[in-house]
C-alpha cells in the first residue's frame, strides 16, 4: 500500500473537486431536465477546465515537494531540468 501524502494544497484541490462534482450533477439534471445542448455543453467544458485544474495542482504540488527536494541536494542542470519540467506542465 502506497503512504499517505496530504500537503498544504490538498485541502484547496478537495475543494475544488467537490465543486467540480457538484457542476456535473448539475449537468445530469440539466439533461435529464432536457435543456438545450449548448447549455449542456458549456457545463460540462467547466467541469472539464475544474477537473484539468486540479490535476495540474497536484503534479505541481508533487514536483515541488517530491522532486524538488532531490533537485535541490543535486547540481544547477538538474534544478534547471525540473524547472523546465515545470513549465511544461502548463500544456498538460
Amino acid at each position: 500500500m502506497s503512504e499517505k501524502h496530504l500537503h498544504a494544497v490538498h485541502p484547496d484541490i478537495i475543494k475544488r473537486l467537490k465543486r467540480a462534482n457538484g457542476h456535473l450533477q448539475n449537468v445530469i439534471s440539466m439533461m435529464e431536465d432536457e435543456r438545450a445542448c449548448l447549455e449542456i455543453a458549456q457545463q460540462l467544458h467547466a467541469v472539464e477546465r475544474a477537473i484539468s485544474a486540479a490535476k495540474k495542482l497536484v503534479i505541481h504540488d508533487h514536483l515541488d515537494h517530491c522532486l524538488e527536494e532531490v533537485a535541490s541536494t543535486g547540481t544547477g542542470t538538474m534544478r534547471s531540468s525540473v524547472a523546465e519540467f515545470k513549465d511544461i506542465t502548463k500544456y498538460l
